[in-house]
């Protein structure tokens, strides 16, 4: 079975979705579309900008949600049997799998990338990558630090990120660090996502989630909260509003798709990040991608 999983924030890069723009009518008229939608020239960032700007949340959401969700609508062989992505990848895999439409999964980004930014705003918060330990000693050091730091990404075996209070990250870096971790990196992001600080953003996500039409999709999703296949259009709404503050079960998830019948992952978006993660979850796995 073919799996079509889609990338997350920090697969970033200036030219992303150029060469679609300028070879493929229908790739121009979904960006000028986008451009109108969200009220700013976002392919002008996209294409020309500066890592800065293309590092703010409000951009880079969007940014990656379009080129991998254009991408997807311009291949000639685009047949997925089982659909996920990572994180803000999520979205892009349920436009392409049917259950939002373009600009109904567009909206919503930009809402959610919004939402979060405010909710980064209001605490210092962070996030960082735990490489080389179990899952269950990241878990037990984390419930054992002061203060909020959970676990947010479960990637592949032996890497693992966690997410919290800016204090409380630091803290269990230390711990990490001396059970063994082989780093315990601090991250350059805008705050901590997939942590309960996401509440804000939670609530002022729902709202719009519930006021949107979700249709059934034309193949499960795996989706990040549950790592299980999702096809009914109310679960899956369900979920998405929870993956805010709950873990990305990335490990999970491929290994579920595996289980299920996967037999090949092909990647659509920026960046080989994900085909790597696979990879590390079973190395005989068949990867391949658009970007």
């Amino acid at each position: 079975m073919k799996a079509f999983v889609f990338p997350g924030q920090g697969a970033q890069f200036v030219g992303m979705g150029k060469s679609a723009y300028d070879e493929s009518n229908l790739a121009k008229e979904l960006f000028e579309n986008a451009n109108d939608i969200l009220g700013f020239r976002i392919t002008d960032i996209m294409f020309n900008g500066t890592d800065e700007q293309l590092k703010q949340t409000n951009v880079t959401q969007p940014a990656i949600f379009l080129h991998s969700v254009i991408l997807a609508k311009t291949l000639t062989d685009f047949s997925p049997e089982m659909v996920a992505g990572h994180s803000l990848g999520e979205f892009s895999a349920l436009v392409a799998n049917g259950a939002l439409n373009f600009e109904s999964g567009l909206k919503l980004v930009s809402q959610r990338a919004e939402a979060m930014q405010k909710a980064c705003e209001l605490k210092p918060s962070t996030m960082a990558a735990v490489l080389g330990l179990d899952d269950n000693i990241v878990e037990q050091i984390c419930s054992e630090v002061d203060g909020i730091v959970v676990p947010a990404n479960y990637n592949c075996p032996g890497q693992l990120v966690i997410s919290g209070e800016v204090e409380a990250i630091n803290k269990a870096c230390e711990k990490l660090t001396e059970a063994g971790a082989r780093r315990a990196l601090v991250l350059q992001v805008g705050g901590a996502f997939h942590s309960p600080l996401m509440d804000p953003a939670k609530e002022e996500l729902k709202a719009a989630i519930e006021n949107t039409v979700f249709s059934n999709p034309i193949c499960p999703v795996y989706q990040n909260v549950t790592a299980k296949a999702e096809t009914n259009p109310e679960q899956i709404k369900a979920n998405l509003i929870a993956q805010l503050t709950a873990p990305v079960r990335w490990t999970q998830t491929v290994q579920q798709m595996i289980a299920d019948g996967a037999t090949s992952f092909t990647e659509v978006g920026p960046g080989k990040v994900l085909q790597g993660l696979v990879k590390k979850v079973d190395r005989a796995m068949e990867t391949n991608g658009f970007s």
